[in-house]
């Protein structure tokens, strides 16, 4: 986990001419759900302990842990005297038997993750926050996903790829571990890292649309 920093902001350069937002998010996935219907977005980061508080619900966590994003991204671009727009915070986190599962630490942290989820059913949430002019609007996207049994064999085999280090609950359903979900109740781009649904929802309240 890392402490809350000020976020990367690039330079002026490398901020599309008229963005309709900013996305606080370094994560390609996001990057491409956004790209993928044509919205301008400029990606300014930020860092924040993710770390659950004490008694802190799932639910409770992922939302602000994604208004912690949008908002220090916000008050950056204000400091910078950037173009006002709305700021787009996100945030997922995986549970099986109560329990959060984080980003993996190496491949054998992600081999015991995929094993917990072999042949289960687990719950994958995403939260989105949207901070426009002061206010905040956000929502949380709940999906269910059900994984095949898999083999020793499966395990090992995806776990000795990349894909599991930088995703929580250490799998891809957009990547290989698209063959290891058996049923998706929910949200497909909710469980990627970015609902739409959702998202369209919220951009609709800032005169945003992509229709």
């Amino acid at each position: 986990m890392t402490p809350h920093r000020a976020p990367h902001i690039p330079a002026n350069t490398d901020l599309p001419l008229d963005p309709q937002l900013y996305l606080a998010s370094a994560s390609p996935r996001r990057r491409e759900l956004l790209a993928s219907v044509g919205l301008r977005f400029a990606v300014l980061t930020a860092a924040v302990d993710e770390r659950p508080r004490s008694g802190e619900a799932p639910d409770q966590l992922v939302v602000r842990l994604a208004s912690a994003k949008a908002g220090s991204v916000a008050a950056e671009v204000d400091r910078r005297r950037y173009p006002r727009r709305p700021v787009l915070g996100a945030d997922t986190c995986v549970i099986i038997d109560d329990e959060l599962l984080g980003k993996p630490a190496d491949a054998a942290q992600a081999a015991a993750m995929i094993g917990r989820l072999s042949g289960r059913r687990h719950e994958v949430l995403t939260a989105i926050a949207l901070h426009h002019n002061g206010a905040e609007l956000t929502d949380v996207s709940r999906s269910h996903v059900r994984f095949k049994a898999l083999t020793d064999n499966e395990i090992a085999r995806y776990c000795a790829t990349p894909e599991p280090l930088d995703k929580a609950g250490a799998y891809a359903i957009q990547g290989l571990a698209s063959g290891f979900v058996e049923h998706l109740e929910g949200s497909y781009t909710g469980v990627v890292g970015l609902p739409m649904f959702e998202l369209r929802t919220l951009l609709r309240q800032v005169s945003i649309d992509w229709l």
